[in-house]
């Protein structure tokens, strides 16, 4: 870590966009300037001002931003935990290793368009969490999650527990309830989901009727597939409204 700071004292300092270009190519969606922004109001990183204001980053600023990324990403951390944990670097003590209890979700397969990839609508992975681990690692609370499940957006298993799907959500509404977008104002997003899910059980369905012995396998790939097409065509409308604006 003193390297890196020595090394950042030394070299030219950063704007945010050449920060975004160093960051990207490994943290994809995870990063953009509004996070840049929110990571700075929360005062997990400092970079320094010019005289009119614009932010400048050293290289160390960049290893700062790299590590709560990966902790965020890999770990789930909390911003408090990872403020916690940059505290102690910066009083020269080695950081903490997460915490083993808090689980850890796997990555979403994504493509190179930052959108999901057709495997990450295959189910892989079996993860169950309390109601109580959920509201931890997406950080929300009792109020928000109740909000959730009364719109129908997070729905608990028959045992009471929640997949990843539901920590998504949960995350993802969080978020969105930063710039005052409640969960009422989402039911709109869960309707249309439902019918891209009617309309493509509507063109698998024949497929999966099928006696052939691979029509199983072949009904879910076909699923995956229009999945994710229908994903990449709805944020590409959206992109394009944006640009109308």
């Amino acid at each position: 870590m003193a390297q890196a700071i020595a090394r950042g004292e030394r070299d030219p300092l950063l704007n945010i966009g050449q920060v975004l270009e160093l960051l990207t190519p490994d943290f994809g969606g995870l990063i953009s300037i509004s996070k840049l922004r929110g990571l700075e109001d929360d005062g997990l990183i400092k970079p320094q001002r010019t005289p009119s204001g614009y932010r400048k980053f050293s290289h160390a600023d960049v290893d700062r931003l790299r590590y709560i990324l990966r902790m965020q990403r890999d770990h789930y951390l909390p911003r408090r935990v990872i403020r916690e944990h940059l505290d102690a670097m910066d009083r020269g003590l080695a950081p903490p290793l997460p915490d083993p209890v808090v689980p850890t979700v796997p990555k979403v397969a994504i493509g190179e368009d930052g959108l999901p990839a057709p495997e990450s609508f295959r189910r892989t992975d079996r993860l169950r969490l309390s109601r109580k681990e959920l509201m931890k690692v997406a950080e929300i609370d009792e109020r928000l999650l109740g909000e959730l499940e009364d719109y129908a957006l997070v729905t608990a298993s028959p045992t009471g527990h929640y997949d990843t799907d539901a920590l998504v959500i949960a995350r993802t509404a969080r978020e969105l309830a930063d710039f005052g977008i409640e969960p009422r104002h989402l039911r709109g997003f869960r309707a249309a989901a439902d019918r891209e899910v009617g309309l493509i059980e509507q063109v698998v369905a024949p497929v999966r009727r099928s006696r052939d012995a691979s029509a199983a396998a072949r009904a879910e790939a076909a699923t995956s597939e229009i999945a994710a097409l229908a994903v990449r065509l709805h944020a590409t409308l959206v992109k394009a409204g944006l640009r109308r604006l």
